[in-house]
């Protein structure tokens, strides 16, 4: 079973756009009627789905950090910075990480991209 992604608000529409062109189950914030929410609501609203949180702002990797360390459950974020890593690597790697990846192994983790 392949991974589904929640998209922060902040990531560019190229990527979701182009993960939905390879089959990649996404949904944005935004279409989930969220907008404007909170760092916390966020990763509390991907829980709550069962999916992994693709994000490229910088203060969600603080709300990630302090779950681990308060040992709160998230089922994983996946962050790339917007200036260092490209639309295309993004959806590579983001392609490769929902195809490959076991629901269990990003659980409470960061994954950085590149990979």
């Amino acid at each position: 079973m392949s991974l589904a992604l929640y998209m922060d608000e902040n990531v560019h529409g190229a990527i979701t756009n182009g993960l939905r062109q390879r089959q990649v189950d996404v949904l944005t914030v935004q279409e989930d009627g969220r907008s404007g929410i909170d760092d916390p609501d966020v990763l509390d609203r991907a829980t709550e789905l069962r999916r992994v949180l693709f994000s490229q702002d910088d203060d969600l990797l603080a709300e990630a950090k302090s779950r681990q360390t308060s040992a709160v459950t998230f089922p994983g974020v996946v962050f790339a910075h917007q200036s260092k890593v490209s639309i295309g690597t993004c959806i590579r790697d983001l392609e490769l990480i929902t195809k490959l990846g076991e629901v269990g192994e990003f659980a409470n983790r960061v994954q950085f991209l590149p990979l």
